[in-house]
Parts: structure tokens; sequence; C-alpha cells
């Protein structure tokens, strides 16, 4: 992330058993397309729960709010982000903003 970022979207990924590589690699095919499709895209990080390999949590910065809502609205995120979706069991995401940094 850069020190710039103030807006974030994330996900809380479950991913269902035998399922984390593949979704590891839909999961980056899918940031690839948002960061060529959207201006507004910074950078983007998916970490891997240590105790429980299953589990994952994605962030996404980006320039602004409305760069993030139109990355949304586009053509294309709905199919991509359901090809990552599909593989899990749960999945919890939001967009934030900065609050402090140290």
């Amino acid at each position: 992330m850069t020190e710039q970022s103030r807006y974030w979207a994330s996900g809380n990924w479950r991913v269902a058993d035998g399922k984390a590589d593949e979704f590891v690699e839909r999961w980056a095919e899918f940031l690839t397309w948002s960061k060529e499709a959207n201006d507004g895209f910074l950078s983007a990080r998916l970490i891997r729960d240590r105790q429980d390999p299953n589990h994952f949590v994605s962030f996404a910065a980006w320039r602004d709010p409305e760069s993030m809502d139109a990355w949304k609205a586009q053509p294309g995120f709905a199919e991509r982000f359901s090809s990552c979706r599909e593989l899990c069991a749960d999945m919890q995401g939001g967009n934030y903003e900065l609050a402090c940094a140290v």
C-alpha cells in the first residue's frame, strides 16, 4: 500500500477446503484486471492466516471513493468477483477510509 492511500476495499474470505490455491489464482486474475481497468486503483494485497490456511483477508487501495464505486459498477466486475466468491463458504466485504496512521 502507499502512504497516500486513504480508501480501501477489503474482503474477509473463508475458502472451501481444497480450494485455496485456485482461490489465490482467481483473486490474482481479478485484481490484475482491476488494476488494468481502473485508473483510481493503487494496489492490492491478499494475506493468508497462518493458523487457518483457508482464511484470507484482502485489501485494495484506491485513490478516492468514486473510483471504488466505479470499479464495482464496471462491466466484468460481478463475473470476476463471483469467480472468487464461488470458491468460498463465506465472504464479508466492505469499503473503508483511513481513520489513523502510525
